[in-house]
């Protein structure tokens, strides 16, 4: 093992955790005043019972042994085997229990960027419930067969360096359903949903990419070449989605917005996460380039032609920019930048990547639209998924937690 590796690896951790407040920050200020303490206790609460849930038994499902490629079993229960001073079967540098650690981070956002669909008229409880039974049915499987040991998708030549399938799709394929299911907020068709607070936002963008920095580099799982080469990739992306997005905004409404480049700067950090550590790093430009105006049409296509209340645009900037990542994986990744993937990209004459992150995109799209309909379909059997129509008016906030985030504006948000 080496101590170098494992001293970074820990930081990275760290930073992959901070996404999670930056990203309760980004959501809250996104929303309505009565509803921004509601939509950041969902994150919140989402902290705590991914962590408990990942050491009883969501690492071993994930990456304990393997059942059909699919799933994990669970000897490595309550961690029970993990070592902190022995390396475990996906690292020999570092302490499986960094490994370990290191992952549930992405345990923690992954199912915290799906509240973002929901905000303003799901109830608490049916929330934490669904984010509950999904963690299980959705997010453990995935992560096995992506990154656990026989995992069917990496199994067919399928590359997700730090998360394009397993966090991005999943949680945004899942949003949509959810927010399909939920129904529309009441009285959508004509109300303006005003942000609220556009500093929380920017400085949400900025926690997102700056903890980014751990989740893409990171996956490295050592402080060497690939490391550095992911860390470009990813500062590279995000800014030339926030500059594309900027440049959208000029165009349509003549004026830049603050709000538009922490959005772009958003899906660009989405798009290069599955090819962060696999595409040459002039690629990074393209990829973030082209995002902004795929997730801007997608958003709205969503809400001014399908009248689909994803209502803080998790599908469109999570699930489109997901996919159109993984997509840009297979156009551009190169097997001497990274021999996980046994093949070139289409760019480079070689179709066979290209394929592989197709199918591998189809297989999340349908393991997260079946997974969401069956935990809907138990929550539903526990309690409603929305809350009634004079608590969504009085605010999730109160109806829900019995607090205010500005008392003195009470009253003002209708």
């Amino acid at each position: 093992m080496n101590a170098g590796d494992t001293g970074f690896m820990l930081v990275c951790t760290a930073l992959v955790f901070f996404m999670t407040p930056g990203l309760a920050f980004f959501y809250g200020g996104l929303v309505r005043r009565k509803n921004v303490v509601n939509t950041m206790m969902a994150c919140t609460a989402i902290m705590g019972l991914s962590v408990v849930m990942w050491v009883l038994f969501g690492y071993s499902l994930s990456f304990g042994g393997n059942h059909a490629g699919i799933i994990g079993d669970f000897r490595w229960f309550g961690l029970n085997g993990i070592a902190m001073d022995e390396a475990g079967p996906y690292a020999d540098n570092i302490p499986h229990l960094v490994f370990a650690a290191f992952q549930m981070m992405f345990a923690m956002i992954t199912p915290a960027l799906i509240t973002g669909s929901l905000v303003g008229r799901v109830k608490f409880k049916a929330m934490f419930l669904f984010i509950a039974l999904w963690s299980v049915v959705v997010y453990y499987p995935m992560a096995h067969m992506v990154w656990g040991e026989g995992g069917f998708l990496a199994a067919i030549g399928s590359v997700d360096f730090a998360g394009g399938n397993v966090v991005h799709i999943s949680s945004g394929v899942s949003a949509l359903v959810f927010a399909l299911v939920l129904g529309r907020r009441r009285g959508y068709e004509h109300t303006a949903y005003r942000i609220h607070n556009i500093p929380f936002v920017a400085l949400g963008a900025f926690i997102l990419w700056f903890g980014w920095f751990g989740f893409n580099a990171g996956s490295a799982l050592a402080a060497n070449g690939l490391a550095a080469h992911a860390f470009m990739t990813t500062a590279l992306a995000s800014a030339s989605a926030m500059l594309s997005w900027m440049l959208l905004d000029v165009i349509k409404d003549k004026k830049p917005t603050l709000v538009g480049a922490s959005t772009g700067l958003v899906v660009g950090l989405v798009a290069i996460t599955p090819g962060a550590g696999f595409v040459p790093i002039w690629s990074a430009i393209i990829i973030g380039a082209l995002v902004s105006p795929i997730c801007r049409f997608m958003i709205s296509f969503l809400k001014g032609k399908l009248k689909i209340d994803d209502a803080l645009d998790a599908f469109g900037c999570h699930g489109i920019g997901g996919i159109w990542g993984g997509i840009a994986t297979g156009l551009f990744g190169k097997s001497s930048i990274n021999s996980v993937a046994q093949w070139d990209g289409l760019v480079f004459g070689d179709y066979h990547l290209f394929v592989a992150q197709l199918i591998g995109i189809v297989v999340t799209i349908v393991v997260a639209v079946v997974g969401t309909c069956i935990c809907l379909a138990i929550v539903r059997i526990f309690t409603p998924l929305r809350v009634d129509a004079a608590e969504e008016k009085l605010g999730l906030d109160l109806a829900e937690h019995g607090e205010s985030a500005y008392p003195t504006f009470n009253g003002l948000d209708s």
